[in-house]
């Protein structure tokens, strides 16, 4: 299983909001302790909110390729919906090229929907738009030279796009929440899986992951070509008390923020305790119970290829994540390793 971390390039700490600068500057900054603390993956998200400094992902990436040396960078994903595919894969091909071929890509239409109203585009087309888009992004990624002809852009007529990526076939990754119809896509076109689990509990999404395996069995793909990822929020300290102290107040803060705008409940203690019970979905605690449950979600899951962190939106510290970091890379992994072996 690769270990990694998401990011959405958050500018607060709790109620300490950053300058940009120096906000950007920890960032590339943990991102390049991943590295040296041995996570397989780091990912930049993107959104188009004050609060957030993730709206040019493949810019970060370039910038954290030139700090680092193995850690793979993605997107977290890119909102292909109201981008342009062939701008889309030109940055991540020119990352790719940066750092030595370690770029992919995590796309998908976006649960935060800023972007379209910004770039011109309506919601009412937003699944139309991600199809024919990922249509087209595919197409520019397998071929030189594309044919291609849609709705919502200008078609191409054998035109060349450059420059082409250093892998020969740059890694895009569908990023879904709990569409059953996006998980049979992904399934359908043989791409591998980010499953976004938020909230309730992660055992729930094991039909439709399942869905997705049979869609690509049926499709002619091999079973080692349907990777599975997962995405939850998360955070590793020293114990489990201490995680549960420094990271409740944040999250509780946060995602009762956020229920102001889209209609939830505020945060309970309790809902947050069962959010970190066994099958909860919060990854929070000391480095054994985080790693015991990560398998345990792997194994619910039939499977995981990929768990990535998001724990920089719980009003921790610049230090405290690069502790957490630290913990992941000295303890949890290794003990992964040992309990998989």
């Amino acid at each position: 299983m690769e270990i990694g971390i998401d990011s959405f390039a958050s500018a607060m700490y709790g109620s300490n909001e950053l300058s940009s600068v120096d906000a950007m500057a920890q960032l590339l900054d943990r991102i390049a302790f991943a590295d040296e603390a041995g996570l397989d993956v780091f990912g930049i998200g993107e959104h188009h909110k004050k609060e957030f400094l993730d709206s040019a992902t493949a810019v970060i990436l370039a910038a954290a390729a030139a700090r680092t040396k193995t850690i793979k960078l993605t997107s977290a994903v890119t909102v292909l919906s109201a981008a342009d595919p062939v701008r889309v894969y030109q940055s991540f091909a020119t990352l790719d090229l940066i750092s030595r071929g370690r770029a992919e890509m995590v796309v998908g239409r976006g649960s935060s929907v800023e972007a379209y109203p910004l770039f011109g585009f309506s919601l009412n087309d937003y699944d139309a738009l991600f199809r024919e888009k990922l249509d087209l992004l595919l197409k520019v990624r397998d071929d030189e030279f594309v044919t291609w002809s849609g709705r919502f852009r200008a078609s191409l007529d054998n035109l060349p796009v450059y420059p082409r990526s250093l892998q020969p076939k740059l890694p895009i990754w569908l990023g879904v929440g709990g569409t059953p119809e996006s998980f049979a896509r992904a399934g359908t076109l043989g791409l591998p899986l980010m499953v976004a689990v938020i909230g309730g509990e992660t055992h729930r999404f094991r039909p439709l992951v399942d869905l997705y395996r049979e869609a690509g069995r049926r499709a002619g793909f091999a079973p080692e070509q349907l990777k599975v990822g997962l995405h939850s929020p998360g955070y590793v300290a020293p114990t489990n008390e201490q995680a549960i102290a420094e990271y409740y107040p944040g999250y509780a803060e946060l995602w009762t923020k956020l229920g102001r705008e889209r209609g939830w409940p505020p945060v309970t203690k309790t809902q947050f305790d069962s959010l970190i019970a066994p099958k909860g979905v919060l990854v929070v605690g000391g480095p054994e119970q985080v790693a015991e449950k990560l398998l345990r979600h792997s194994e619910a899951l039939g499977g995981v290829d990929r768990f990535t962190f998001q724990m920089d939106n719980a009003g921790l510290t610049h230090d405290q994540l690069m502790s957490s970091i630290g913990l992941i890379g000295k303890e949890v992994i290794p003990l992964i390793k040992q309990f998989v072996d």
